[in-house]
């Protein structure tokens, strides 16, 4: 009976924990809610393939996003990072290798943060001012870590996650979305993917225009921030 008692409180004291975190006002889901606006994020890329298909859309309806980009993958494919930025669009912090932050250490974490902010500025002359923890996953540490170098960290609206990455079809990813959509959402998708084909860009054929058909205007995180006074 003891043990269940000390687990009770254990397990207690943890959730407390964890809705202290994430209900800190630096952690940012959603934007203002009384603008037609919304911000597509992606999250892993660049992809050599994808990551430049989804920009020819984007560029298509005039639409801006933010890409929450992998240290390693940027150091191998900087030019698409250039790309990104001279399309109008935001980069973010994605950590180097995609850790899992709740199972790293601080030091981890802190290199991690700090070699991808590295590594955007030597592509593109600037670092980001946003992060995005891999699988939404946050802690004390990272926080801190977060704060320390001068970001926000995103997250993405309650019912906005189509789990793309998962490979379903592009007409269930644009369903989800757009089934569920509403001012000020952040929107998560993946340039990147380990499947052969990117059902997001064929997904993104059929959100993009539908949309911008409901009188959606599609902005950054960073404008979001701005027109939500967050």
């Amino acid at each position: 009976m003891l043990i269940i008692t000390h687990t009770y409180i254990k397990n207690q004291l943890l959730s407390e924990v964890g809705e202290r975190i994430y209900n800190d006002p630096d952690i940012i889901r959603n934007g203002v809610e009384d603008q037609k606006v919304v911000a597509l994020t992606f999250d892993d890329g660049p992809h050599p393939r994808f990551t430049p298909k989804i920009l020819d859309l984007l560029a298509e309806y005039d639409a801006k996003a933010t890409f929450f980009v992998i240290g390693k993958h940027v150091k191998l494919y900087p030019k698409i990072v250039e790309r990104i930025v001279s399309g109008g669009h935001e980069i973010g912090n994605h950590t180097f290798t995609h850790i899992n932050v709740t199972k790293s250490s601080y030091g981890k974490i802190k290199k991690e943060f700090e070699d991808t902010q590295n590594i955007i500025f030597t592509s593109i002359g600037m670092q980001p001012k946003i992060f995005r923890p891999p699988f939404g996953s946050l802690n004390n540490n990272t926080l801190r870590i977060v704060r320390e170098g001068g970001c926000k960290v995103i997250l993405w609206s309650p019912n906005q996650d189509p789990k793309d990455w998962d490979n379903p079809s592009a007409e269930e990813i644009a369903e989800h979305i757009l089934k569920n959509i509403g001012n000020g959402n952040v929107i998560l998708l993946h340039d990147y993917v380990i499947q052969k084909d990117s059902k997001t860009v064929e997904a993104l054929r059929i959100i993009l225009p539908e949309l911008v058909e409901r009188g959606y205007r599609l902005i950054t995180i960073s404008e979001l921030l701005e027109i939500s006074g967050l």
